[in-house]
């Protein structure tokens, strides 16, 4: 993209701006019209460590309860710093110029697979998701395409940045703002972008901007063993992923972004926004892998298929959840660690109430390179083979080089820790087999 292009997006994303700090950001509750309830913003309950207490050693009065409950995580912990005295940043600072200019040159080169998020998100003072995604709607057309008011998209968008919970090591904005650009470099891929209308494009980065939104930075067993409102909502079945998509759907309908389109339009957008963010639950890897395999092995796939498409979109999303160790070392080395942190802290917190340490969450018996490894063995590399065989371009032998070099780096730290090369962590490998995808056929 050419300069004066980023300096329009820019110009339009910082106009809009402005008239939105006028606008009143009061909390409106938005009812379903869809026939579901959205899990939005005030829906469920924070999740209290106090509850692993006795009755003897804390009472909480039911109007503090009901309280909480119209709070998500995020909302409770804005709410209660507020209370306290304690002055929460606000995110929708205006850049200076300097930095402006530094972002929108790293703009001109999203579409770039080494595109560093992590510098972006500081360039961005901490909006990249914002900024990043207002910038690929206007790149792909979608604000006229769709005559979106920018105004309500740019709403929507910071609704859904604060909605992540930056205090996540991992699951947070950043990361769905680095997912989002990856899911830009595979809307390019040759396959795709000469197939894929306004509306499966507007689908995919929507998807990818909310996937792992108001992430409680723990994982769907915790929720279940601590009887977590949303593991009861969802009835233990892809608790996360529910709870992400219905979030997604709440700010929609708040932001009245697609106000004017019709009822009809906007609930199948919705639904196949959930068909996206569902796709991404790990534990059902096997059973989108091997459909993925099967297609490729019967060579069937036809893009001018809108069913067809729709499934490609939903392999693209998972690749770009976890294209982590597809990226340079540098990048992929800070992604590992952050996510190895979020472990530690669950089983940090599994320890001290009694809970039993999930698996991968012990930060005396686990370490950074045999979770890493284990990751890439199972799940990364079979995902990533099937994809070359899709669109076997350069970004594809690329993503796989880098994966080979920080699967042989992270061998290379494992060695100096333990003195052998050969480990793989025991828990990947003691999955079970319906999780665990065959190795990858390339062609």
């Amino acid at each position: 993209m050419t300069g004066p292009g980023v300096q329009s997006t820019y110009e339009c994303f910082q106009s809009s701006c402005v008239i939105f700090k006028q606008l009143s950001t009061r909390d409106v509750r938005v009812r379903s019209r869809a026939g579901f309830e959205t899990e939005r913003r005030g829906s469920h309950p924070y999740i209290d460590f106090r509850i692993f207490h006795s009755n003897s050693e804390i009472e909480v009065s039911v109007s503090a309860r009901n309280v909480r409950r119209l709070l998500s995580f995020q909302r409770y912990l804005r709410s209660s710093r507020f209370f306290r005295g304690i002055t929460v940043p606000n995110s929708s600072n205006i850049l200076d110029d300097d930095y402006n200019g530094q972002a929108k040159c790293m703009l001109e080169k999203v579409g770039n697979w080494n595109f560093d998020i992590f510098l972006f998100d500081r360039l961005t003072n901490g909006n990249s998701l914002v900024s990043l995604t207002f910038h690929l709607f206007n790149l792909h057309g979608l604000i006229e395409h769709f005559q979106l008011d920018t105004m309500k998209l740019r709403r929507f968008l910071v609704m859904v940045q604060e909605d992540y919970h930056s205090q996540n090591p991992y699951h947070n904005a950043v990361h769905a703002a680095d997912v989002t650009q990856a899911m830009h470099c595979y809307l390019k891929e040759p396959k795709l972008s000469k197939s894929l209308t306004p509306w499966d494009v507007l689908l995919s980065l929507i998807a990818a901007a909310t996937h792992d939104l108001d992430h409680p930075g723990v994982n769907q067993p915790f929720l279940i063993k601590t009887n977590h409102y949303l593991a009861t909502l969802y009835k233990n079945t892809s608790v996360l992923e529910n709870h992400h998509w219905r979030s997604a759907v709440g700010l929609l309908r708040e932001s009245g972004l697609f106000a004017h389109m019709s009822l009809e339009n906007r609930q199948l957008m919705e639904s196949q926004i959930g068909d996206l963010i569902l796709a991404t639950d790990i534990s059902q890897q096997n059973e989108y892998l091997s459909m993925f395999r099967s297609h490729l092995d019967r060579g069937d796939l036809c893009l001018e298929n809108a069913n067809h498409r729709h499934f490609i979109l939903q392999m693209a999303l998972k690749c770009a959840d976890i294209c982590n160790p597809c990226r340079t070392w540098e990048l992929s080395k800070q992604w590992s660690e952050k996510v190895t942190e979020e472990f530690f802290h669950q089983g940090d917190i599994e320890k001290k109430y009694h809970l039993g340490v999930s698996p991968l969450c012990d930060r005396q018996t686990e370490t950074i390179a045999n979770i890493q490894i284990g990751f890439m063995t199972y799940l990364v590399e079979p995902l990533f083979g099937e994809w070359a065989r899709f669109s076997n371009t350069r970004l594809s032998q690329t993503m796989l080089g880098h994966l080979g070099l920080n699967k042989a780096s992270w061998k290379g730290v494992q060695r100096e820790q333990s003195g052998s090369g050969d480990d793989v962590d025991p828990t990947f490998e003691e999955m079970d087999s319906d999780i665990l995808p065959q190795e990858p056929r390339l062609s």
